[in-house]
């Protein structure tokens, strides 16, 4: 009996006999002890770490604490392995570690980019902020999954960083009396950077400035940093593009090695190199650039041939006669892999000499080019071609306004070749559409700047028949210097070639596109033959109408994105089954490479290796990705700057975009766009359903979705942020 008394005790000291005493502490608190197990499942917490991450505060509730525990740890919800509590997420161990890149979404998610080897193919995999252990967006990681028996799914956890994409950051910094803390501009940087005052250095309160993390423990909420450079004032034109400059790694100046490379370069040309080239001086040749370019990388010549046709070339400069291999200036132009145009600047991928002296094609100058040569008739039919290093001597530089001219009045200089060229142009181009090719154009916008960089207005970039017409002769070339060195073969196979892939656009996401036009009663034909002309036809249907923007948009993210690569696919969206980029190689890494390459196998060289282009054509649509990005930041930039002159007026727009925090509200006349976010929306509860893709009113069921028009309020721009948000008028 007394056995059996002394059993009740030791259970009765366990806690399972007396569930009452589970403590009054809400769920809440359960809750985040439970979050707090779980954000590092293999480590364990004492009682002492719990009490305080969780913040309990009273002795009464400490102590009530100590139930809640047992309580949990008896139930199975988290287990007690010596004197640590510990989170039961783990089955029995973490599984195999794997390595991946970080992909921040938002403040309580991000998804792992998987690194994988070979044609395997694998799913990005959501992670959650408290298994981040500190990585940042574009860290490569290494990390593990495992079982949630909460949520009942596979989850993941980094284990360790392994590479810091960055450990500096531009932001704002603010400043208290005892600290300071740096706020980021980058929108994936979801953390403050706590400044300690004696590392502030020369910044005041409120400047736009470079913190370097230099400290972050483990159970810090906020890395510790220091001021490592002072940009200027917040809200000033330099600061603002400097800022972005830094945000995507872009250079601010070349390296003096660089530069000083460039200098020695001899600005004559020899008569040794000028007699290796095809000599194409004495042919009517001109370029046609717009009003602002310094540098000109392509021209045209034409002649008329006895046989009635015309040789029309191509000449493109050639950029890698300066470039060599192993040098600073390759070294550098692959690092930077592409220009970068901002809305007040160019960030050149080559330096001034080269970009807009020796390799620039300017008028009354003799320049050296690389070329493609077409023997044509009216209709655009190519009857000979050939390709190989020229040297020409422009006659004239045109802007695309004096060319348009030229065909517009058929009067003034060249206006007899400009047309021509335009006549076979638009056959040029109806061969194009009749073979595939889609035409899907989304509207850019000019900014008109004063003198000090601020915007005063805004004009959209209307392209006529001059900016097509050399759009046609530059597809004309890339493509046949594609198939040219695709139809050279090594041991049965195609010599290695650096190509511009664009790949068949995701179904589901053409499903979901045709149903969202059908609300505008546009039909889409989705089957293989005749979704290239359905998608055609509605361009012209939408032409000119409120939604044209809005659905041509919608279309252009159906479509995969462009990459370069060495593996030799087709071109969807211009219906080419090979296609390069030849024709501009002041701007474009990649077009220095196929310069290379189509030399080499003029001069019967080897196929080459594949591996070492495999890499450099990553690198150049990773850093077109970043070029681009910082070009839209810029964009966006200038235009909440534009639109703080509007604060408190009413406009028209177009809902352009739906999250779960706001709808997105695309302006019909500046095509500026902001957010109207859900808690501003007066008068009834507003949900979005990700399914149908629509914001409704809980009790009056008022429904919103894309391309609903309707009219907002400019109600705030924040230059730091880059936003802008509206209300519903």
């Amino acid at each position: 009996m007394s056995k059996v008394k002394k059993k009740n005790k030791k259970e009765n000291s366990r806690g399972k006999k007396k569930p009452q005493r589970r403590s009054s502490l809400n769920s809440h608190v359960i809750q985040n002890i439970i979050d707090l197990l779980n954000s590092s499942p293999e480590h364990g917490f004492s009682l002492r770490q719990i009490t305080k991450d969780v913040k309990i505060k009273s002795q009464t509730d400490k102590d009530k604490l100590k139930y809640i525990l047992i309580n949990l740890a008896d139930e199975g919800k988290i287990k007690l392995k010596g004197k640590n509590y510990q989170s039961i997420l783990l089955d029995d161990e973490l599984r195999t570690s794997r390595t991946a890149t970080i992909d921040f979404v938002n403040p309580k998610f991000a998804f792992l980019v998987v690194d994988t080897e070979g044609d395997e193919k694998v799913d990005d995999i959501r992670i959650v902020l408290p298994n981040m252990n500190r990585a940042l967006h574009g860290d490569k990681v290494e990390f593990t999954t495992f079982f949630n028996r909460q949520r009942k799914r596979d989850e993941a956890k980094v284990t360790k960083i392994l590479k810091r994409e960055r450990d500096e950051f531009v932001g704002k910094l603010q400043i208290s009396d005892r600290f300071a803390f740096v706020i980021a501009s980058d929108r994936k940087m979801f953390y403050d950077l706590f400044i300690p005052r004696d590392k502030i250095g020369d910044a005041q309160d409120g400047d736009k400035v470079i913190a370097k993390i230099t400290q972050w423990k483990e159970n810090d909420k906020s890395p510790i940093g220091k001021i490592t450079k002072v940009l200027g004032k917040s809200g000033e034109n330099d600061t603002e593009i400097h800022s972005i400059m830094f945000e995507f790694g872009l250079p601010f100046e070349f390296p003096k090695e660089v530069e000083a490379e460039a200098e020695l370069i001899e600005d004559e040309i020899p008569e040794e190199e000028i007699a290796k080239r095809k000599d194409f001086r004495n042919r009517t040749t001109f370029t046609i650039d717009p009003l602002t370019a310094k540098d000109f990388d392509d021209a045209l010549s034409i002649r008329k041939m006895k046989n009635g046709h015309y040789e029309i070339g191509v000449h493109i400069a050639d950029v890698s006669h300066y470039v060599q291999p192993e040098t600073q200036l390759e070294e550098e132009a692959l690092k930077r892999a592409t220009s970068v145009y901002l809305v007040d600047r160019t960030v050149p991928m080559l330096p001034e000499k080269l970009s807009n002296g020796l390799c620039s094609l300017n008028p009354n100058v003799d320049r050296l080019a690389f070329a493609a040569i077409f023997e044509m008739d009216e209709t655009g039919k190519v009857h000979k071609q050939s390709f190989g290093r020229t040297v020409i001597h422009s006659d004239r530089r045109f802007t695309y306004e004096e060319a348009q001219e030229r065909i517009e009045s058929k009067e003034g200089d060249f206006q007899e070749d400009i047309n021509i060229l335009n006549d076979i142009a638009h056959k040029l181009k109806d061969e194009r559409f009749k073979n595939g090719a889609i035409s899907f154009e989304s509207i850019e916008l000019k900014f008109d700047l004063d003198e000090n960089g601020k915007p005063i207005g805004l004009t959209p970039k209307i392209r006529k028949d001059a900016h097509k017409m050399i759009e046609e002769f530059m597809l004309l070339a890339n493509k046949r210097v594609a198939e040219f060195i695709f139809r050279k073969k090594e041991d049965g196979k195609p010599c290695t070639m650096v190509y511009r892939v664009h790949g068949d656009p995701d179904p589901d996401k053409l499903l979901k596109f045709a149903s969202f036009a059908k609300r505008f009663g546009y039909d889409i034909d989705l089957s293989q033959k005749k979704l290239a002309h359905s998608m055609n036809a509605l361009t012209g249907e939408v032409e000119g109408k409120p939604e044209q923007n809005i659905i041509e948009q919608q279309a252009i993210r159906t479509m995969a994105k462009a990459i370069y690569t060495t593996t030799p696919e087709g071109h969807y969206g211009l219906g080419f089954d090979h296609y390069t980029h030849f024709t501009s190689p002041i701007r474009r890494y990649p077009d220095m490479m196929v310069h290379r390459l189509l030399q080499h196998y003029l001069d019967k060289g080897k196929s080459a290796d594949e591996n070492v282009l495999e890499d450099k054509c990553k690198h150049s649509s990773a850093r077109e990705k970043v070029a681009a990005d910082a070009e839209r930041a810029s964009i966006k930039y200038k235009q909440v700057e534009f639109m703080s002159e509007f604060l408190g007026e009413e406009m028209e727009g177009t809902i352009s975009g739906l999250t779960d925090w706001g709808m997105f509200i695309e302006l019909k006349e500046s095509r500026c766009e902001g957010l109207v976010r859900y808690q501003s929306m007066t008068g009834d509860q507003y949900i979005f359903d990700s399914e149908t893709m629509t914001v409704n009113g809980a009790k009056y069921k008022e429904k919103f979705q894309l391309g609903d028009e309707v009219r907002v309020i400019v109600k705030e721009t924040n230059i730091e942020k880059r936003s802008i948000d509206f209300e519903l008028a």
